[in-house]
């Protein structure tokens, strides 16, 4: 007959289940003070800002879109004209978008876009933006515009970005006393992006999709062209 196997003395169950426990809390106590170690910060991708010929037609339609309550659209799209006359005049025409929150499509278009302007030309620029400036490039934009006499730049935007604000206001109108030209788009303006600045998906031997205007979108541009008039009377 086989032996039966010798069962293991109490005193050993204990030990042993001792042992499991000192070693799942020597394990716990290492994951705790790991976890409470100051982990190295991930670097962000570098600065960089969007630029293209035409943009997508979902974003213009929502991103472009003049409605009050701007939710979920943090995000700035820039189409931009610049026409420099000299002895050889040229036409420069794209749009930029914000790639990270930390930078503006306006800051980006003064570093990419017209980084320099040379005394013996003059820059006739017009932007379409989805929003008026924050503070920080409305202050760009004041100081670039004094700066160079031979810029002469017009914004129109779809509308106007934390326009109750005291510091927003104060920065709207300072580009203002600088020279800068700021009014809220028309339904024509926003036509004319459209046929201009957005991608245009059509077949061969077909012609172009017309504009089609959103709900209350004179409505929304009498609104934000009163409260602009407001803020820089």
């Amino acid at each position: 007959m086989a032996e039966k196997p010798e069962q293991p003395q109490a005193s050993e169950n204990g030990e042993k289940a001792e042992n499991a426990e000192n070693t799942e809390n020597a394990e716990n106590a290492e994951e705790a003070e790991e976890a409470e170690k100051p982990k190295e910060l991930e670097e962000l991708p570098p600065f960089e800002i969007v630029t293209g010929e035409r943009l997508p037609a979902f974003f213009f339609k929502f991103q472009f879109k003049n409605v009050e309550y701007s939710s979920g659209r943090n995000k700035t799209f820039l189409c931009y004209i610049v026409e420099i006359q000299g002895k050889e005049s040229k036409t420069l025409k794209g749009y930029l978008e914000d790639e990270h929150a930390a930078a503006h499509a306006e800051d980006g278009f003064f570093n990419t876009i017209l980084p320099t302007c040379e005394s013996g030309l003059r820059y006739n620029v017009t932007w379409y933006v989805s929003s008026s400036p924050c503070v920080a490039c409305a202050d760009r934009i004041a100081k670039t515009v004094q700066k160079n006499k031979n810029l002469h730049l017009s914004i129109l935007v779809g509308r106007l970005f934390m326009w109750e604000e005291p510091d927003i206001q104060a920065a709207l109108k300072k580009m203002k006393v600088a020279g800068c030209k700021l009014r809220i788009m028309k339904p024509q303006d926003f036509e004319y992006v459209w046929k201009n600045f957005v991608e245009q998906e059509v077949e061969e031997g077909e012609e172009a999709k017309a504009f089609v205007p959103w709900e209350d979108i004179q409505e929304n541009f009498l609104y934000y062209e009163e409260k602009l008039a407001e803020l820089l009377h």
